[in-house]
């Protein structure tokens, strides 16, 4: 059995009910809850949250809510992992037998459908624990730049400075999009970022964090501009 966990929680402080709010005309969630459901991979679709409101927003665009997330796991601090990890449980104590489980930030407007089942199917094909889209840096995080206490900079890596930027490694980052598991992986505690996590690169025009109003603005103009799930 596949499903798809969409954790959000109600207590967002840097952009008030963040996962609801409205983008490009629905609330937030409701293009992970229908991006997930045009992929057609998933048994179920459920939101674990500790908020009514986004409860019943979730349930309306059809996703499942068997449950109200603990307020030990609805903190600041609190992790995916363990959001997570919470989800596979409640579902093997009710009898549910889960194989794979997607975690789907509530967030992540700018997932395909097909970026879904390309990370099944990676996670599948390269007998991973984890697999979950990558993006390449836009400038070379060989090159990056810190200030001193004094007010003045310095490079991170000096030795760096004189490199053409081709001779230098490419580097990646987590898109922050979703994470495929095994049930396994996900009961061990086990990190997400390591060896047995396998990538799904994506351009990084399809990247975009969702933490100050001005990474919101930014992304509903980007969002219009590719025609992004305008027929849902």
């Amino acid at each position: 059995m596949k499903i798809a966990v969409i954790p959000a929680r109600g207590g967002s402080k840097r952009i008030i009910k963040k996962n609801i709010k409205h983008f490009c005309g629905k609330p937030m969630i409701a293009w992970s809850i229908l991006t997930a459901k045009s992929a057609g991979i998933f048994d179920s679709i459920i939101v674990s949250t500790d908020d009514e409101e986004i409860a019943e927003i979730a349930k309306f665009y059809g996703a499942s809510v068997p449950f109200r997330r603990p307020l030990s796991l609805s903190g600041d601090h609190s992790s995916t992992m363990e959001v997570i990890e919470h989800a596979v449980s409640w579902h093997l104590s009710n009898g549910v037998n889960l194989n794979f489980i997607c975690c789907l930030y509530a967030t992540a407007p700018f997932v395909r459908e097909t970026d879904l089942k390309d990370g099944y199917e990676t996670l599948l094909r390269e007998g991973a624990d984890f697999a979950f889209p990558i993006s390449t840096y836009d400038y070379p995080i060989q090159r990056a730049l810190r200030l001193r206490s004094d007010g003045r900079i310095e490079m991170y890596e000096p030795e760096n400075f004189a490199l053409r930027s081709q001779d230098l490694t490419e580097a990646y980052h987590d898109a922050g999009q979703f994470y495929w598991g095994t049930k396994s992986g996900w009961l061990s505690g086990a990190p997400i970022l390591s060896p047995k996590s396998a990538p799904l690169f994506i351009p990084r025009y399809r990247v975009q964090d969702i933490d100050t109003e001005e990474d919101w603005i930014q992304a509903e103009k980007l969002f219009k501009i590719l025609g992004y799930h305008i027929e849902n």
